[in-house]
This record gives structure tokens, sequence and C-alpha cells, in this order.
């Protein structure tokens, strides 16, 4: 089944199909939809959800897989992100609950899934020759690697009123995920930030997207 979330203020249960033509590249769409159909999951698109671009679960109850993916992503970027929950599933399948989440056995599986797509008929020359170099050893996803997730953002058709916080300076004032925060300290892949109403302290990815409170 897919499902349509937040569009006509109601669910919509649509041919796969039509759901990958309205989100994919046209040249992915027959794929995508042939995984959709051959591993039978359940499909979710979602609102905007500020920690994640998309996500797998398993339900032992009834054994059902579930994939879910943001509504706001441009259409390489929702591919990308498609067959890195694809993979997960795959991984599930293959190899049990046992393996590490994004482990060799994911890794393995991702480059499978995603190879027939790796060509200029689906990507840009720009995203493919970035595309190439991170499947030699893919993150745990692709905000996690700054030169893949730039490269995807630079194709959003709306501009984003969110920089990065590695933009933000020590000190500055931003807001992330409808609270305020102040930038304390800087480390190698994320900062020690600071809730102003609360003033406890976390640890945040510098590849977060955040709004600057500072003029």
């Amino acid at each position: 089944m897919v499902t349509i979330g937040q569009f006509n203020r109601f669910d919509l249960f649509m041919i796969s199909e039509e759901v990958f033509r309205r989100f994919v590249p046209e040249a992915a769409v027959a794929y995508c939809d042939k995984l959709y159909q051959s591993l039978g999951f359940e499909f979710k698109i979602k609102k905007n959800r500020q920690t994640k671009l998309g996500d797998y679960r398993y339900n032992p109850n009834g054994n059902k897989h579930t994939i879910s993916i943001n509504n706001d992503l441009n259409p390489y970027a929702f591919l990308v992100t498609y067959l890195h929950e694809v993979a997960h599933l795959t991984a599930f399948k293959k190899y049990g609950r046992t393996i590490q989440p994004h482990g060799k056995e994911w890794k393995a599986c991702f480059r499978k899934v995603a190879f027939p797509l790796l060509k200029d008929e689906v990507f840009p020359n720009a995203v493919l020759a970035v595309l190439e170099k991170y499947f030699s050893n893919p993150k745990a996803s692709s905000c996690s690697d700054p030169i893949l997730y730039e490269v995807l953002r630079t194709y959003d058709l709306e501009k984003r009123d969110t920089v990065f916080l590695k933009e933000i300076s020590v000190g500055q004032l931003f807001s992330f995920g409808k609270k305020d925060f102040i930038k304390l300290e800087k480390k190698r892949t994320r900062s020690v930030c600071e809730q102003v109403e609360t003033k406890r302290k976390y640890l945040i990815s510098e590849m977060a997207e955040v709004n600057s409170l500072n003029q």
C-alpha cells in the first residue's frame, strides 16, 4: 500500500507508479516501482521531518515492513533516500535483525540496489560524480556526507530559509526543531549547543539545517 499524507487533508491511495512519477526522475520510475512490487512493503510519503529524510521500520506483528520518505525532497534527494531505505529492508531480509544498521551488510545492499540507477539518464553529471565516490563507503545518511548533501541540495526547487549549523558561528543563536539554541563549541562533525530555555546541552550535527536568529 502506498500512502500519500497531508496533501489534501486526508490520505490518498494511488497506483504506485504514479506516486514514483511524482517524486523521482522519470528514468527511475519503473525501477523504483519494481522494487516496491517485489519487496512488499508499505510506502508512506510524510511531511517534512527535521531529524530525518526517511526511515525503514519492521513490525513483527504481521511481519510488516514500512518505508517512509519526506515529501519536500527534490527528485534526486528523494531517490537516494528511497534507495537507502530499501537497502535497509533488503539487508534485514537477507541477514536478519542482528546486523549493524549501517554496517557492511547494509552498505553492500545499498550498492547493489543503487547500481542500476547510477547513470546519466537518471542523475545529473554533478550528482553522479559525487555518488560514485560516495558508494565506495556509504554513510548512515546523505546528510552525513557533506559533499553529497550539498550537491543534492542545489537541486531544491525552492530556496530554503535555513542554513547548515556549520555556517553558524560559536556564540550565535539559532533555532532547530522549534527550539532556540546557542552554539557553544564546534567539534569534528557536531557542535555542543545549549537550549536557551532549559540550559541543557546537546550535540547537534554540523550538517543540520537551522535558522539563524542573529541579525
